[in-house]
């Protein structure tokens, strides 16, 4: 029996599921998820790996988690995070774009103007089918829909509820090719666990303040240590404007401690160790126009600036 090896990316407008499709088809939360969109900045690989070792056959798929695109590109993190997206499809065996089952939006036509000269196999995936209660609502949308382009599948699903997930495998596994696997089977991504952490921690501040805080502000992680039974972390939240850092921290520091409660919660159930949390909350004017800065946060490389 022969083995299966592809790359596939995962692309669409924000706050339409890429990232929440990767958790659930890994089996673990590699990337933050917020229902507030501009929550992945970077790309991110997931592996999914299925080994049959009686005859050494199987698949694994190397799914890219990519920011959203969009349509207002203000500054360079937007313009950095757009570019990142587009170019996740490049060098691909297959793509996935996610849209919301019954809606289309312009930024959802500007996604796909993006794929209008690829050659590579594009599946559309219509998401969060679980919240229409009238299937049949579905079938004049699908038509609307794949009149747009000729897709390869189009596949109603449910990332939070992994309806139809295994559908979404079968189709790609029509696609990628015969190959030996790229990573070691227990891998299940190319990042690491301290770039992972600092997603968790950042998730957290999405999820706990309010309107466009979250966008002005970074994770960095300064300190990571590990003992068999205590990971330490030390963390510096960045944000742009010294007011803005009054309302991170809170009256009495209330709402630091939240951030830091959930994120210590989180950062437990991945690591499976107890967490020792600290934060601190600094300004830096502009952050979100400074290559040094973002190439610092890892969110540009060095080949950009």
């Amino acid at each position: 029996m022969s083995k299966k090896c592809g790359t596939v990316s995962i692309i669409g407008r924000p706050n339409v599921g890429k990232s929440t499709l990767l958790n659930h088809l890994v089996g673990y939360k590699l990337s933050a998820i917020a229902n507030k969109p501009q929550t992945t900045r970077t790309n991110i690989r997931g592996i999914v790996t299925e080994l049959d070792k009686k005859d050494d056959s199987g698949y694994q798929l190397i799914f890219t988690d990519t920011p959203g695109i969009h349509l207002n590109s203000k500054n360079l993190l937007n313009r950095t995070l757009n570019s990142e997206a587009v170019a996740a499809v490049e060098d691909v065996d297959a793509i996935i774009m996610i849209v919301e089952a019954l809606k289309w939006t312009d930024e959802d036509d500007f996604v796909l103007s993006r794929l209008k000269h690829t050659k590579k196999p594009v599946i559309l995936l219509l998401n969060k089918v679980d919240r229409i209660q009238e299937k049949d609502r579905l079938f004049p949308y699908l038509e609307k829909v794949g009149a747009k382009r000729e897709f390869t599948d189009i596949i109603p699903v449910s990332a939070s509820k992994g309806i139809n997930t295994d559908i979404v495998i079968e189709s790609l596994l029509k696609i990628v090719p015969e190959s030996d696997f790229i990573y070691p089977e227990d891998h299940i991504t190319d990042k690491s666990v301290r770039f992972i952490c600092g997603e968790l921690i950042r998730e957290q501040l999405v999820l706990n303040l309010h309107e466009e805080l979250p966008y002005t502000t970074a994770v960095e992680i300064e300190v990571f240590e590990e003992t068999d039974k205590l990971v330490t972390i030390e963390v510096v939240i960045w944000t742009d404007r010294k007011n803005q850092k009054g309302i991170i921290i809170g009256k009495k520091g209330e709402t630091l401690k939240r951030i830091g409660q959930s994120a210590r919660r989180s950062l437990e159930e991945f690591l499976m160790k107890k967490v020792m949390l600290k934060q601190w909350v600094k300004v830096e004017e502009n952050w979100q126009n400074n290559p040094r800065h973002l190439n610092e946060l890892g969110i540009i490389s060095n080949r950009e600036l």
